[in-house]
């Protein structure tokens, strides 16, 4: 099971759910490769591939968040044949969001789960400018984050690579808004690093508003990118919420 949008690293066909990942702004589907070889054998990895970067760095993200969903939802629904949660971070976060607001709205079957990482609830987002910063001081907001290595971005080459999908994905998110205030049914488990610096404890709890189900979260050492070195924790907490061994 592939295309463009979707991948399986792992394969398994006898796996009682699919956890499908999506990534942060300017991220790309290798931040959860990893995780295949770390899930138990019920639960299968899909790797959402997103347009401008890897082996799609030749095809145009979407201008606006309806357009990325509505490619996005025709790819999930047509694709995953099981069960299925969902884990975004950051920008993941709300591009997951959208997207179950998408299904519910067309009737269609959504996740058993939502995992939102390093995200404020949509309630406390604020109008935000990164996308339209020079490269130097984009450079240092990423630095800040801690997502990418600096030694990466004092390559030229590497800069003109990678800043225009990352100020692409930032524009998305930016500029968009929560597309409706329809509570999702499914529960929602919110996961944050005491340390970041984008965001509070208090600014993920907020997305206990969104469920008509149960709500739980995690708080991690660490910062926007509290997983990087310890990606069991997450795992085990995934694995937890989702009742499967």
């Amino acid at each position: 099971m592939s295309c463009a949008w979707l991948n399986v690293p792992r394969p398994k066909p006898n796996a009682a759910i699919q956890l499908l990942c999506l990534p942060h702004a300017g991220g790309t589907a290798a931040l959860y490769r990893p995780w295949a070889k770390l899930l138990p054998e019920s639960i299968e990895l899909v790797l959402v591939c997103l347009p401008g970067r890897e082996q799609r760095c030749n095809e145009v993200m979407p201008a606006d968040m309806r357009s990325l969903i509505t490619l996005l939802g025709n790819a999930v629904t047509s694709i995953l044949d099981r069960p299925w949660a969902v884990f975004g971070h950051s920008m993941g976060a709300t591009v997951a969001h959208e997207l179950i607001l998408s299904l519910q709205g067309r009737n269609l079957c959504g996740p058993e789960h939502l995992f939102v990482s390093a995200r404020k609830a949509p309630q406390f987002q604020e109008v935000g400018n990164l996308h339209q910063l020079d490269d130097d001081s984009l450079c240092q907001q990423l630095i800040q984050l801690g997502g990418t290595a600096p030694e990466l971005l004092e390559i030229p080459e590497l800069r003109a690579l990678l800043l225009p999908t990352i100020r692409q994905d930032y524009h998305l998110i930016e500029t968009s808004r929560v597309s409706s205030d329809q509570y999702l049914n499914c529960p929602i488990t919110a996961m944050v690093g005491r340390d970041d610096p984008e965001l509070t404890a208090d600014d993920a709890r907020g997305w206990q508003r969104w469920t008509n189900c149960h709500f739980h979260l995690h708080e991690y050492t660490g910062n926007h990118f509290y997983f990087s070195e310890r990606p069991h924790l997450v795992i085990n907490h995934i694995v937890q919420q989702l009742r499967i061994t």
